[in-house]
């Protein structure tokens, strides 16, 4: 059945729709994920919804609110056509037949279960909102990461308040920030959870369908909705599982002289294994890995499996410690001490292709130079000023006035080196692995240090240079002081 409606774009038109879907959220998932949706259905009519004004303008401008490669390309293709980005919220739920809900869903940092607990407040708002317009019956989409039991909540939510009947799904999304696109694109799999009643298994295929114009069926799965909810959070439990697993490796590396990429190469060739995700860093981020690991964790403990619940926590600690070892190498390499002494951070998004911050080890980097006293200055290629500002605040707990005291944001990597005591590298921007490092050189303080928390610098290019060079999971600089 096709519906006609107005597509708002160039003399209010009639267009037919095959399906009207709008997602509440114009975020990294909520954008994205629509967007491709309109791009591939040029009959499926979607619309974006956020309460945010200045977000929802920036989506309608030549100048997205988030990078991500491929993604103007993509909005532009169906912006105005079948693609729109709308602050009247009420108006897009009641047209839609499928409401995709795609807010935060941060940790809780107060209250029962801080600090683990996924904070569900924005998620309710939503469907008490959707409950409170809706006219129609209603398709209810989490795309949100929620923990397990959410849909059965959020639908008791609908139920309750609302004055239609709903059905509710979940779809989690299993994108990479900088891979988005493509990941959208050509996807490893579509998980679809509902109930395995009829109207639920009629929901399912309704959205299996929408997926199906551009992704294969056999990767279209279905599963129960509690299935669906967990199989995202154990999903990147797994991979940032990886990641804490190899970094413990590269301190074993660095104490007995192997190197670490020469044993995730050996390892990752293993077909039971293979080599996605063996790449020792300064440590993981984004707003996923982190979150969805302590829900777990907080899930865990909640049934009672105390134990199982310590070892997920485990790839976390993992983390941290990590970050404070790359930290730790900064000031002993220093000889004990980096008061005063200007360190260039390259790199604060939380990895390449991002201008995301989210968890990004950069932050506790410089987090605890801040605390040693060190001058830090920064450069990142795509992340905002008043974003690192923000960031750094909020982690250090100083105003920006006393924040300023030691750091300097500047506007190219050469200018961030310019007089520095070393360079600390936090994001793997491919710009800086074709840095003219001996022009860089003769403008640093000596003995000049690189550490290089990506490994992803020509490391006996630079000693030739006269660089002292700590590289994660590599044999020891003789040069450094490690004492």
């Amino acid at each position: 059945q096709a519906f006609p409606t107005t597509d708002g774009g160039e003399g209010g038109k009639m267009s037919e729709f095959a399906v009207k879907i709008a997602c509440i959220g114009a975020g990294y998932v909520g954008g994205p994920t629509m967007a491709m949706i309109a791009h591939k259905c040029p009959d499926v009519k979607v619309t974006v919804l956020d309460i945010s004004t200045e977000r929802i303008k920036a989506w309608n401008s030549e100048s997205l609110p988030i990078y991500e490669p491929g993604l103007f390309e993509v909005v532009k293709s169906a912006r105005g056509t079948n693609l729109f980005f709308s602050d009247a919220v009420d108006d897009g739920i009641r047209e839609a037949d499928i409401i995709f809900v795609a807010v935060n869903t941060p940790t809780k940092k107060v209250g029962l279960g801080a600090g683990r607990a996924a904070d569900l407040t924005f998620w309710e708002l939503a469907a008490r909102r959707i409950a409170a317009v809706a006219e129609t019956p209603k398709i209810v989409v989490e795309k949100s990461t929620v923990p397990i039991k959410t849909a059965e909540a959020i639908s008791a939510v609908l139920h309750a308040a609302g004055k239609t009947t709903f059905d509710v799904l979940s779809n989690p999304e299993f994108l990479a920030e900088g891979t988005a696109i493509t990941d959208l694109t050509m996807p490893d799999r579509v998980l679809i959870g509902g109930t395995t009643d009829e109207r639920g298994l009629a929901a399912a295929q309704k959205l299996a369908d929408v997926y199906a114009r551009w992704v294969p069926r056999e990767r279209v799965l279905t599963t129960n909705v509690w299935s669906s909810e967990l199989s995202k959070l154990v999903a990147n439990s797994f991979l940032a599982q990886r990641v804490s697993s190899i970094n413990a490796v590269s301190a074993i590396c660095e104490a007995s002289g192997a190197d670490v990429d020469e044993v995730a190469r050996a390892v990752g060739m293993d077909t039971r294994i293979g080599p996605k995700f063996l790449k020792a860093s300064v440590g993981f981020g984004g707003s996923c890995f982190q979150k969805d690991i302590l829900n777990l964790v907080y899930l865990c403990e909640s049934m009672g499996l105390a134990d199982v619940a310590e070892y997920f926590h485990w790839v976390v600690k993992m983390n941290d410690l990590q970050k404070s070892r790359f930290v730790g190498r900064i000031i002993h390499g220093m000889y004990n001490t980096v008061t005063r002494k200007r360190i260039a951070l390259l790199g604060f998004a939380f990895k390449k292709d991002t201008g995301d911050t989210r968890e990004s080890a950069a932050i506790d980097i410089c987090k605890q130079l801040i605390a040693e006293h060190a001058s830090v200055a920064i450069y990142d290629p795509k992340v905002e000023e008043d974003q690192i500002w923000m960031d750094l605040t909020q982690a250090c707990q100083m105003d920006l006035i006393e924040l300023k005291k030691w750091v300097t944001i500047s506007s190219s990597a050469a200018e961030a080196c310019d007089g520095a005591h070393a360079i600390a590298v936090a994001t793997e921007w491919d710009e800086f692995k074709t840095l003219d490092y001996s022009k860089i050189y003769d403008g640093m303080s000596k003995p000049s240090f690189v550490f290089d928390g990506r490994n992803i610098l020509d490391h006996d290019g630079l000693r030739k240079i006269g660089f002292v060079v700590y590289a994660i999971g590599k044999p020891l600089d003789g040069k450094l002081n490690t004492v």
